[in-house]
């Protein structure tokens, strides 16, 4: 094979799957990972992709990088199916349980539909009209409503979590750093993150395995913020051994 015609089948893949790692592409083309390497350089230099530790990712996935629900939707549906069901085992009835918007929060809220007795205080639209209908009630937030992410955000939407106590927190996040925390890529967003973080008592992280050596615009929390994440079992084992010094909980599945 050429190297541009590898180079394009790259583009081919991040484009489909989200992402690219070095070692699986280096398996794919029977090269090595240096030529693998080589080839993500070029392509982060003419402004392809963007180049991650261990990989790369598409260059729209930068720090301002502001998908729509609808682009996550088609990304690692599988993973995040069994981050969702590993998630719910953490729930118990009686409890009061923050959801964050996203789409992997949303698996989880689809998840949660069996349970009689649970209370869900969320941010999210999407994620409301999932569960209507259902034993399970719903608390919206309030507040202005941002296009990209079903989400609610701003100052009524702030008042109202730091008004509450809840048992647990899903969040959902665009980027997580061991040494830089948390981050997504609107400001407001944050915001309201945070605020939710002060209101539960036990604050777990659910994303996968490509939103690690990432860093969006805004910083929500560190990770010493954390009790748990839930990822992949693609994630980094560097970033993995961090988090697990950091004394956080990490369920890969």
């Amino acid at each position: 094979m050429l190297n541009e015609e590898r180079r394009r089948a790259i583009l081919e893949m991040i484009e489909s799957d989200g992402r690219v790692l070095v070692k699986d592409l280096a398996r794919r083309f029977a090269t090595s990972q240096v030529t693998v390497r080589k080839d993500l350089e070029i392509l982060h230099g003419q402004g392809y992709l963007h180049r991650t530790h261990g990989g790369a990712l598409p260059f729209r996935q930068g720090a301002l990088a502001d998908p729509t629900l609808r682009e996550k939707e088609k990304l690692y549906r599988k993973e995040k199916l069994r981050i969702a069901n590993t998630a719910v085992e953490m729930v118990q009835e009686g409890q009061v349980v923050i959801l964050d918007s996203g789409t992997t929060t949303t698996a989880i809220a689809q998840a949660l539909k069996r349970f009689r007795n649970l209370t869900i205080v969320t941010n999210a639209v999407n994620i409301a009209a999932e569960l209507a209908g259902t034993a399970v009630e719903v608390i919206l937030t309030g507040g202005t409503l941002r296009k990209n992410s079903f989400s609610l955000v701003g100052p009524i939407a702030e008042e109202m979590l730091s008004g509450i106590n809840a048992d647990l927190l899903f969040l959902g996040v665009d980027g997580i750093e061991p040494h830089f925390g948390l981050s997504t890529p609107n400001l407001l967003e944050a915001k309201v993150n945070r605020v939710m973080v002060q209101a539960a008592k036990k604050t777990v992280a659910v994303c996968d395995a490509s939103k690690f050596g990432r860093r969006s615009l805004s910083l929500i929390v560190p990770v010493t913020a954390l009790h748990a994440v839930i990822t992949d079992k693609k994630a980094p084992r560097g970033d993995v051994k961090a988090l697990k010094k950091a004394g956080i909980e990490v369920l890969a599945v």
